[in-house]
């Protein structure tokens, strides 16, 4: 995609997200990889009213383009961006049950298999830190090791992917899976999947939406 097409889908995803109640107000950003940089979500806008010529370009160095302040949060994607070179796109949201979770400072253990989408047996939840700060980014950055998202300590979640409708998906995917896990605790501890039984699973997604050969 070119520059202008880049721009359109992340205004579409924003739109998307606020839709389906995964992001609320002004929290929450998203960006998308472009050049020697990104394009970010403004600081400060919700989905209502955001369009293409006030996402903001920001180069790996920090410096940014534009007539907004990137998002708060920019410092995450960029390192993300540096350190993890498979992804394209990278989503923040507030959800509401993923930040459930993220408040009570929980991991998400293998209770079902559709963890495995995001990379490991365990959605981790990142060390609180102050938002914006590098602190963060450095928390959120151990917490994806080897996933594909995390939840960030009474914060929200993140979530990446080779473009932004992986990324997009992977987000879905996060509040679904914290949401099972939050009802699941109203009732009881949930039943661990084995690691035998997960590595099975794992198998069994090697093919999972890619063409026939």
């Amino acid at each position: 995609m070119n520059e202008q097409e880049l721009r359109t889908e992340l205004v579409r995803i924003a739109l998307k997200l606020d839709a389906l109640g995964l992001s609320h107000g002004t929290s929450g950003n998203l960006s998308v990889r472009f050049g020697e940089g990104f394009l970010i979500t403004p600081s400060g806008f919700g989905a209502e009213g955001l369009s293409i010529d006030d996402i903001v370009f920001v180069h790996l160095s920090g410096v940014s383009q534009g007539r907004w302040q990137p998002s708060s949060e920019w410092l995450f994607h960029r390192d993300i961006y540096a350190q993890r070179p498979e992804f394209g796109a990278v989503v923040h949201t507030h959800s509401n049950a993923a930040t459930a979770l993220a408040c009570l400072r929980r991991d998400i253990p293998p209770f079902h298999y559709m963890l495995a989408l995001l990379g490991g047996d365990s959605l981790r939840c990142a060390n609180y830190a102050t938002f914006g700060t590098q602190a963060l980014s450095d928390n959120a950055l151990v917490a994806l090791d080897g996933r594909r998202a995390c939840l960030l300590a009474n914060h929200g979640m993140i979530a990446a992917g080779k473009n932004l409708a992986e990324a997009y998906n992977n987000t879905v995917e996060v509040e679904n899976l914290s949401e099972l896990y939050l009802r699941t605790l109203a009732v009881g501890e949930p039943v661990l999947l084995t690691a035998a039984e997960f590595a099975d699973a794992q198998q069994q997604f090697v093919g999972y939406g890619k063409p026939k050969q």
